[in-house]
């Protein structure tokens, strides 16, 4: 089981889930944009015999507090672009990164395609149920039970009835005016990552296409590529059994 904590940073409130023996080696595991840390449980569950697993609520994300100005720089996937700018300022505190399709750039497809599912997302679902049949369109892999838990913790109830997403509106509104963009070059970063890197790319994933992802073992040696079949961008829920094994062989390696 975990224990959910909140930690302060400059005048704002992160939740994370805690998993896992404290006195045991860390592991942190950083959601996409639109998610929330409990997306993770069924990794915490079965990396916590052996680490200590903390799932942050992302900044304007499940139940941590919004960005003070609605600004997001990091965009899509912003974990994995989070893991990839830090491991690259930060060599030294890193010993293994995993990052889930993604890369320093975004393929063209993926980026419309996700930009649009959120432009086009309702602001309110008068009951759960409808907020998972919308879900259910956007994610045809997800067995139900673990659709059902990222959509009911991915909601808050409204005052006068119904639900609202927990991730900031100020999101969604970004992609509806056109702001929403990514201003960092990640490509010197990434080649500054100096920990053993596992790249797991979603075979039919839109977003981090096969070419930029030869790129990224080009440019970063210590690398390694593997493609999980029958995945797309969200490869944790497309097939969590796959991800979670090639997880845990790699940081007990």
């Amino acid at each position: 089981m975990h224990t959910d904590r909140t930690v302060t940073l400059h005048a704002q409130r992160f939740h994370y889930t805690e998993w896992g023996d404290a006195a045991a080696s860390p592991v942190v595991m950083l959601h996409g944009v639109t998610g929330h840390a409990r997306t993770w449980d069924g990794e915490a569950r079965a990396l916590s015999g052996r680490y200590r697993v903390l799932a942050l609520d992302q900044r304007g994300h499940g139940d941590s507090d919004p960005a003070p100005d609605g600004d997001y720089t990091t965009g899509l996937s912003m974990g994995g672009r989070v893991a990839i700018a830090y491991a690259g300022r930060q060599p030294a505190r890193v010993e293994r990164l995993v990052v889930v399709d993604i890369g320093p750039e975004v393929a063209p497809a993926g980026r419309a395609r996700v930009g649009q599912t959120m432009g086009q997302a309702p602001e309110r679902f008068a009951t759960v149920a409808e907020a998972l049949a919308y879900q259910r369109a956007n994610n045809p892999r997800y067995t139900e039970a673990l659709l059902r838990h990222r959509v009911e913790h991915g909601l808050r109830p409204l005052p006068d009835g119904g639900f609202a997403w927990k991730y900031d509106r100020a999101l969604r509104d970004a992609v509806r005016a056109g702001r929403w963009r990514d201003t960092l070059d990640l490509w010197p970063l990434w080649r500054a990552v100096a920990c053993p890197t596992l790249l797991v790319r979603g075979a039919d994933s839109d977003v981090l296409s096969p070419e930029i992802a030869r790129r990224m073992l080009e440019e970063n040696p210590r690398a390694t590529l593997v493609e999980v079949p029958g995945a797309g961008h969200t490869v944790p829920g497309d097939q969590p059994a796959a991800f979670q094994a090639l997880v845990a062989e790699f940081l007990g390696a």
